[in-house]
């Protein structure tokens, strides 16, 4: 594997991380390391989400940056008498990525290494061969041979379910493959985005912010934004990557590389149109590459922070990203770094005058 850099260390801490939707203290801990440097204060809310707050001047608009810990996984619901564990999904799962995957069972005693196994297709009838497993008929084998074996290793119901991936720098280097790019990536913007606002002057107030839960309805950004009261807020995720086989143009136009997307729509926001405007002309001037897109289904957690208080002009930027929600995706890292470029310029052009504009445009 290519040597890591600084920003490749933390992608790979940071996706390496264990963390499902209720279960995101390891990833907090390791957001918090990172950002801790460039915060003048770091504090949670009530739920975990983590909230970085960094003053360029005091009184100044609130600007909110919100990637989110959590990943989708799976949470153990009841072991049977023979050791086998049945697991519940939490967030969204396709059935068809998850079979014979390896995951990591994290229980109170340690990690514990499981694999998702279904009854085997030479046995079924060959009508039942050509349907997809469904879910509820899958179950972990951690190779324990009775439930009380199972629970002398650590394992409980309620214990988070993780996929096994080890981070990875592809033969292009700019291609970078992990799991929980959804949204680990979403976190090192964050991050980065305070690193770049270093010593630079800007009459804002920037929260860098780690939310909890968005992959079952977007709670820690609702949470986190009532305690911040931003008067700006972005949404950073991953996005639909669409220049894999058998996409049309008409499913998906994001290819990866050619810069973030900007999210006209989907199901949880109607991006705000001025600070949208504000956003793509400073890109324009600056020659940040961008792309527009919009999703008829999901959503992000600006869905969740512009409806808090009385009401936040919110953008959602996302990473254009391949096979999210599996053990896998990629990305492309110029895409990542042209969104940490684009967030910083807006925030430095940003002040009280300028948002009250954007706000009633």
């Amino acid at each position: 594997m290519a040597k890591l850099d600084e920003t490749l260390t933390m992608l790979k801490d940071l996706t390496d991380a264990k963390g499902i939707p209720g279960n995101e203290r390891e990833v907090r801990e390791v957001m918090k390391r990172y950002i801790a440097p460039y915060a003048d204060e770091v504090t949670t809310d009530g739920l975990g989400s983590l909230i970085a707050k960094k003053v360029g001047k005091d009184g100044g608009p609130k600007i909110m940056v919100a990637g989110h810990l959590d990943e989708v996984g799976f949470m153990i619901t009841h072991i049977d008498d023979k050791g086998f564990l049945r697991f519940q999904t939490v967030g969204g799962w396709w059935s068809q990525v998850m079979l014979a995957q390896r995951v990591t069972i994290v229980t109170r005693k340690g990690n514990i290494t499981g694999v998702i196994g279904s009854k085997p297709p030479h046995i079924l009838p060959a009508e039942a061969r050509k349907k997809p497993v469904e879910i509820k008929d899958m179950f972990i084998d951690i190779g324990a041979s009775s439930r009380d074996e199972a629970m002398e290793w650590g394992v409980r119901p309620g214990d988070m379910v993780v996929p096994y991936f080890e981070f990875t720098v592809m033969n292009n280097e700019k291609m970078l493959l992990a799991k929980a790019w959804d949204n680990r990536i979403g976190c090192a913007i964050a991050i980065d985005v305070l690193k770049q606002l270093k010593g630079e002057a800007h009459p804002n107030v920037v929260y860098g912010v780690g939310t909890v839960q968005e992959e079952v309805g977007l709670r820690g950004a609702r949470t986190s934004a009532q305690k911040i009261e931003p008067d700006i807020a972005f949404g950073v995720d991953v996005g639909i990557a669409g220049d894999t086989p058998g996409i049309s143009e008409k499913e998906s136009l994001s290819k990866l590389g050619k810069g973030p997307q900007i999210i006209l729509y989907d199901a949880s926001i109607v991006s705000h149109k001025g600070l949208r405007d504000f956003v793509t002309d400073t890109a324009d001037e600056l020659n940040i590459p961008y792309q527009f897109d919009s999703m008829a289904g999901g959503g992000t957690d600006s869905g969740a922070i512009h409806l808090t208080h009385k009401g936040v002009p919110s953008l959602s930027i996302t990473i254009p990203t391949r096979y999210i929600h599996s053990h896998a995706a990629i990305l492309h890292r110029d895409d990542y770094e042209n969104a940490v470029k684009l967030i910083v310029e807006v925030i430095k052009r940003l002040d009280k005058e300028t948002v009250e504009k954007i706000t009633f445009e």
